[in-house]
């Protein structure tokens, strides 16, 4: 093993046999204890920071560990693994340990930041988007205009004009933080002017202020599927808000909301629709057309159907999003009674009734507990008088 190469578990301060839990809860500390924003200018700190993220890239891979337990560091050239170029590279890599361990900051940077900035993934995006009945149901498309946070065409997200020269944070003196005495203690801190940086760019870019970034709106055309309801989320990647130093952009979630119709009511995937019929359709049966999803359909309506009865028409419903099933339309028969008749109307339902003995307890006048023996008309009666 070449001299000039520390052992990676004595750097750690692990055993060999180490589970990979133990190596990362060592390494958060010793990188805690020699963070460069801790430590500044020191040297000896800086390099013990460095061989712990090298020793902890190593042994937290199970490949390279093998290679490395087998064959010593020579074995590591197969892996094309040579160390870490700068402290960005190792911000970068283990952002996730950094961003628990060092909530204090010291990533970010002013504009056109180096040196500490890390990749940062672009945010989320929530569209809200309202759509009629019968679009939701059998699919549509539609063009959005949604309002994202991108990179700066003119500095390409460096926040520089360009042309610009890279020059160290007056505030800190490249430094990245600011040290402050009070009393017999020193209080370090990330450089409010460079977000510890440690440099930037001399004169910022004329477009976005320096920030990078800029607002903008961009046109998205969005296949809605068939059979979506009111809640479902569509997600389209890489469409959100642009990342920082090259980090992947956020994704748009589109949530949909969808007006109701005025005659259809959705369950799931089937249809409820009323249809009004006369007393007279009901008992003799009828024909009916009736609105569908795809325009109208004829329907049979049986002799002696009774109010409240559901016809169902099979495959009327809503699309489910794949495949060629479809729900039901179940249509209620709402039988509605006339409130004039004729004088000739009034006739043929006296002489109805006089056909019909079931009906004579209906008819103005009568008894409604005429049949002493049996009926339905005759339990209701003696219920209402008890």
């Amino acid at each position: 093993m070449p001299t000039d190469k520390k052992d990676y578990y004595r750097v750690l301060g692990v055993s060999r046999d180490a589970n990979p839990d133990e190596i990362k809860k060592k390494y958060r500390q010793i990188a805690l204890k020699y963070h460069p924003d801790r430590n500044p200018g020191n040297k000896d700190a800086e390099e013990r920071f460095k061989e712990a993220a090298e020793a902890y890239e190593v042994l937290r891979d199970p490949e390279k560990r093998r290679l490395y337990d087998t064959y010593g560091h020579e074995g590591l050239s197969s892996t094309g693994f040579t160390g870490f170029r700068d402290f960005s590279d190792i911000f970068r890599s283990f952002s996730d340990i950094f961003g628990d361990v060092f909530g204090f900051g010291g990533f970010g940077g002013g504009f056109g930041g180096a040196g500490y900035a890390q990749p940062k993934p672009g945010s989320d995006l929530r569209y809200d988007l309202t759509l009629d009945f019968l679009d939701a149901a059998m699919g549509t498309e539609v063009t959005l205009e949604v309002p994202r946070v991108i990179h700066c065409h003119t500095c390409g997200g460096n926040g520089a004009k360009p042309g610009a020269q890279r020059i160290p944070c007056p505030q800190c003196g490249g430094r990245g933080v600011v040290s402050r005495s009070h009393g017999i203690f020193q209080i370090t801190t990330t450089c409010t002017r460079c977000g510890g940086a440690r440099e930037f760019y001399s004169e910022a870019c004329p477009t976005c202020n320096g920030e990078g970034m800029v607002r903008e709106k961009k046109k998205l055309k969005v296949k809605v599927p068939p059979g979506v309801d009111s809640g479902t989320h569509l997600i389209m990647s890489g469409e959100g808000n642009d990342g920082s130093y090259g980090a992947p952009p956020g994704d748009l979630y589109i949530v949909l909301h969808v007006r109701p119709h005025e005659l259809f009511r959705r369950e799931g995937y089937d249809l409820y629709l009323q249809a009004p019929i006369s007393f007279v359709q009901a008992a003799l049966g009828a024909r009916l057309t009736v609105p569908t999803l795809k325009g109208s359909q004829d329907m049979v309506i049986p002799p002696g159907t009774q109010p409240g009865e559901v016809i169902r028409l099979k495959g009327e419903g809503v699309p489910y999003p794949k495949g060629s099933r479809r729900g039901d339309l179940l249509v209620e028969v709402r039988v509605t009674i006339p409130r004039d008749l004729t004088p000739r109307q009034q006739q043929l339902l006296q002489e109805f009734a006089q056909e019909a003995p079931e009906t004579q307890a209906r008819v103005l006048g009568e008894n409604p507990g005429y049949d002493q023996d049996e009926g339905i008309l005759k339990k209701l009666w003696h219920t209402v008088k008890d």
